[in-house]
């Protein structure tokens, strides 16, 4: 395994959607999701850290050091008895096993790490190891990310949409079609900003700057390998980052931030309908001293 990231970075990803429902709300028959007070579209961190990981999963197939661990079908107590294999561990009898060797939770934390990319990258709660007791159960990924929240606000529009196959036979003798409705945000640029922790890396789970360069990769990617008719049109506009020259950064994340600009440069009465409706600018010649921005698209 390569050496852990030696430098913070901060991040922005700027994305879009067109004619889809970037990130349904359970509570609200899948409607996309908005800020009721502003009616700003939402996308959750989790939504999100999805799509990575499905981009992770497709390119690398499960193999050595890039599994995932929060993945569809697989209870997450079946990967944590991996570790215990791994290091020949009995569940029943961890206490004693944990009395002789002081140094047990670091070496199960450091086999998930080592093994699972997305643990390397956002932690993990790993119930197995919390419920048995051991300090390794809850792991705090360097990479972090916050909701997305749409540039302007959007509308939600809910399309009627039919099917000429009938569920039933019963049904079948009364009716034609069967009648059904999607929700769409017809044109919405979302902004997400995340953080990258050198500190984290090198005390937690090394990530490396090998995991790095493909968090870039999935980011700029992640919605090109997980197309859906419910989610239209999106796609990953830019990722601008901002790399500092030390692992505790040289500046408040917040000024890095507020130095990137997203603005309207068609008639703001009207609804923004695509990308080009928007410039996108970095004052870099505001940027602190030591931190260094890379756009990448």
């Amino acid at each position: 395994m390569s050496e852990p990231i030696k430098n913070r970075y901060e991040f922005i990803i700027l994305f879009d959607v067109e004619n889809g429902n970037p990130n349904g709300d359970p509570d609200m028959g899948n409607m996309p999701r908005v800020d009721p007070e502003t009616n700003l579209g939402l996308v959750t961190d989790v939504c999100l850290k999805r799509k990575i990981r499905n981009y992770i999963e497709t390119v690398k197939e499960d193999s050595t050091g890039y599994r995932i661990y929060v993945k569809d079908g697989v209870p997450l107590n079946r990967s944590d008895a991996e570790a215990y294999a791994a290091l020949e561990v009995e569940e029943k009898s961890i206490k004693e096993k944990k009395k002789a060797d002081p140094d047990l939770d670091r070496k199960i934390r450091d086999w998930m790490c080592a093994n699972f990319y997305d643990i390397r990258a956002f932690g993990a709660v790993m119930t197995t190891f919390v419920k048995d007791a051991l300090n390794c159960g809850q792991v705090r990924g360097p990479v972090q990310l916050g909701f997305a929240r749409s540039v302007e606000p959007v509308i939600s529009q809910e399309v009627t949409i039919t099917r000429i196959a009938i569920t039933t036979e019963a049904d079948a003798e009364r009716k034609n079609t069967e009648m059904g409705r999607k929700y769409i945000v017809p044109y919405g640029l979302y902004r997400c900003e995340g953080y990258v922790s050198a500190n984290l890396a090198r005390k937690t789970t090394g990530f490396s700057q090998d995991d790095l360069e493909l968090l870039w990769q999935a980011i700029l990617n992640m919605f090109e390998y997980d197309r859906s008719a419910a989610r239209g049109k999106m796609a990953v506009r830019e990722l601008i980052v901002f790399q500092h020259n030390s692992e505790l950064g040289c500046a408040p994340a917040w000024k890095l931030f507020e130095a990137v600009k997203v603005e309207r440069v068609t008639n703001p009465d009207d609804p923004a309908r695509s990308y080009q409706d928007y410039a996108v600018t970095v004052d870099e010649a505001a940027l602190p001293a030591g931190v260094t921005c890379i756009r990448m698209s």
